[in-house]
């Protein structure tokens, strides 16, 4: 067993291993506080002939780590929250990169949260472990990674806050980094300029230093020699000679703007070349012709960037593809729009909804109300393909969940706007790109609504070619250019600064001027991107649709409140009933209430007021006998108020018996006079008559 410590943070950091879960190829049980994780590391030992290298990163959240059972009849831990997808993600992205060249086994990582004291972050100590365990392991990863949350509260940054803490910030961010380089990065922010996001990177990567070299250390100490990784086969001559009669038409094909075109181009030369080059012995194969075409595609498309500051179709480098918006158009949805860039568009649709229709979330973060959520779709029909229909995966949560989180920020204050929001992003075409067509169209969705939103967003994906020398930095790549590309970098924000960014490489990492660049250069793209959308919508509209629901905000005494409520409930359900619309009322006295139309909501409103008017005196109202004593009589002359008329204030005349004069149900004028010792309050009818 090896065990390694530092004080990290205010708290002890451990990393151990040889005592736990020996049997996978690499094993380390990460605490820090309160808080444990352990993270397994396991590679299938034959090898494979696969294309890709099949890597599965999972976080895992055990309830017990909370001290809690899970709710529901099934007490299993069964599907896996977003939240927990969402982190699966983040530990995946940095390290699918940095394992060694033509290693395709089959590999998993999962990383489990066993204790959890609520102010560690749980997924910074996964990437820690998840690292650790693959570098000591006989896995062909050698390059340690750890990530780091940062958040800025009163404009000083602060490494892992607590949940509170970042309801306090202003930047919510995770990245990764080696030595020398970031590697991933992921943000959500409140118009954070260029310049103070480069200073959070150079602050967050700063603090994951000591958490590399913890990891060096342990390596050194026990860590297992490397499996070797077969080189890949010698194709030199192959190539040559495909190369010798396909490259100019590979360079043509990379000249046609036409995302379908193009692929159709490339996919008759395929079987050109095919029919060309492979052999009846099989010495040559199909699948290893088509890997020399691609691998000539992917030459050539680099060489022209790297070269000529030529892309495909011709593009210069920060040229962003043509722009359509249109607004409203979908008739019936509360806010509709179509964003189309170049061949990538996006179909958005906003819906607006009452509390009900808040989405509960009950995962690893607790239980809570989310009043704002943004679904992303992306069916086969986008890509020309076809396949089988299924459940959201890991990338359209995540695609989803970026928009979400870019435009959260820009959204009105619950008390200025109650409803609760639901945005919709249908891909119905795809070339790269699809995340940011959905910020902008989600932008303008909202806007068509009547959403008052503080500012336009809109967001543009950034690539880079590099061949280690020369660097080119490229505004809105296409799907193309992300696949034989070193980065995808996606930048969001206002006129006025940054809400959210994500950014993956697969190079090494990426320096802080080369990040502090691309962000520059992101920067005049997304103004452009704003520029376009502004021709379409500049502003929210004044008024929500027609067929939205409607919000009415009353405010009462809280001495008020029961008589609203009533018996169990009664008054409140009565007033529901009659009226159609939904009355919601909080202990301070604010009463909300919600209705598919004006007419409904407008009269719960007059029931509310009925209820809770203040009885002025002198004042003349009409009333309802509600019972008959020898006395005098019992008016109701508000919901819940009545007034004795006493048997001599009923007429100017004398009044022998009650009952020869009024009867129970009987409407009556009366006026208020006072009130008793009793505070009781106090009728007339003759009163009126004089």
């Amino acid at each position: 067993m090896k065990k390694i410590e530092i004080e990290y943070n205010g708290k002890t950091l451990g990393l151990e291993t040889g005592r736990i879960a020996k049997q996978a190829n690499g094993s380390v049980f990460v605490t820090y506080g309160d808080t444990s994780v352990l993270v397994a590391a396991t590679a299938e030992t034959r090898k494979s002939n696969l294309n890709f290298f099949p890597l599965t990163c999972i976080y895992q959240v055990k309830t017990y780590s909370q001290g809690r059972i899970n709710g529901g009849f099934i007490k299993r831990e069964r599907m896996p929250s977003e939240m927990e997808t969402l982190a699966s993600r983040m530990i995946d992205r940095p390290l699918r990169p940095l394992f060694t060249d033509g290693f395709s086994s089959e590999t998993q990582v999962i990383a489990t949260v066993m204790s959890w004291d609520d102010e560690a972050n749980t997924i910074a100590a996964s990437m820690l472990g998840a690292s650790a365990a693959l570098l000591i392991s006989d896995i062909p990863y050698e390059t340690p990674v750890a990530g780091v949350n940062v958040g800025r509260i009163d404009g000083e940054f602060v490494v892992n806050p607590s949940p509170a803490q970042l309801e306090e910030s202003d930047l919510d961010l995770f990245m990764v980094a080696k030595e020398g380089a970031i590697v991933m990065v992921e943000a959500g922010s409140d118009e954070v300029s260029e310049e103070d996001m480069v200073d959070a990177l150079s602050f967050g990567y700063d603090q994951i230093q000591p958490l590399i070299q913890m990891q060096k250390e342990l390596r050194d100490a026990i860590g297992k020699a490397k499996r070797a990784v077969d080189p890949p086969e010698d194709n030199s001559e192959l190539e040559k000679t495909v190369s010798k009669f396909a490259r100019k038409k590979v360079q043509k094909i990379l000249d046609i703007n036409d995302k379908m075109e193009r692929h159709a181009a490339f996919s008759e030369l395929k079987v050109e070349c095919c029919e060309k080059f492979v052999d009846d012995e099989g010495e040559i194969s199909e699948s290893a012709v088509k890997n020399v075409i691609n691998g000539m595609e992917k030459e050539l498309i680099r060489e022209n960037i790297l070269k000529n500051g030529k892309r495909i179709g011709g593009r210069a480098p920060n040229e962003i593809r043509p722009i359509e918006c249109e607004i409203g158009i979908l008739p019936r949805p509360h806010g509709s729009a179509m964003f189309t860039r170049g061949e990538t568009q996006a179909i958005v649709v906003t819906t607006l909804g009452t509390k009900d229709d808040e989405q509960m979330v009950d995962d690893p973060l607790g239980l809570r109300y989310k009043r704002f959520y943004l679904h992303y779709n992306f069916p086969a029909y986008s890509v020309g393909e076809v396949r089988r229909m299924a459940a959201p995966n890991r990338r359209e949560i995540g695609h989803g969940n970026l928009a979400e989180r870019a435009l959260l920020r820009r959204l009105p204050a619950k008390d200025a706007f109650p409803y609760t929001i639901r945005v919709v992003s249908e891909i119905t075409e795809s070339n790269g790109s699809s995340s940011m067509a959905s910020v902008c169209g989600a932008s303008l969705a909202m806007m068509d609504a009547g959403i008052p939103i503080s500012d336009p967003v809109a967001g543009v994906a950034m690539g880079m070619v590099t061949d280690g020398n020369k660097n080119v930095i490229l505004t809105d790549i296409l799907g193309d250019e992300d696949h034989v590309g070193d980065m995808d970098f996606k930048v969001v924000g206002t006129a006025n600064g940054i809400t959210a960014l994500q950014m993956d490489i697969k190079i090494d990492g990426l320096s802080m001027d080369l990040i502090t660049e691309a962000l520059e250069q992101a920067k005049d793209g997304k103004l452009h991107i704003l520029g376009e959308m502004n021709k379409a919508l500049e502003n929210s509209r004044d008024s929500i649709a027609s067929n939205a629901p409607r919000f009415i905000q009353y405010r009462i005494a809280p001495a008020k409140i029961r008589e609203i409520i009533g018996p169990g409930g009664k008054i409140v359900k009565g007033i529901q009933a009659e009226s159609g619309a939904k009355v919601e009322i909080d202990d301070s006295g604010i009463i909300n209430i919600s209705s598919a139309n004006q007419k409904s909501a407008e009269h719960a409103l007059a029931l509310i007021r009925e209820i809770t008017q203040e009885i002025e005196i002198g004042t003349i109202y009409e009333g309802t006998v509600v019972s008959i004593v020898d006395f005098g009589a019992f008016v109701e002359v508000l919901p819940n108020t009545q007034g004795l008329v006493h048997i001599s204030e009923i007429s100017n005349e004398r009044v022998n018996k009650v009952k020869d004069v009024l009867s129970e149900g009987q409407v009556v004028k009366v006026k208020a006079i006072g009130q008793d010792k009793r505070g009781k309050l106090k009728l007339s009818m003759k009163a009126i008559e004089s």
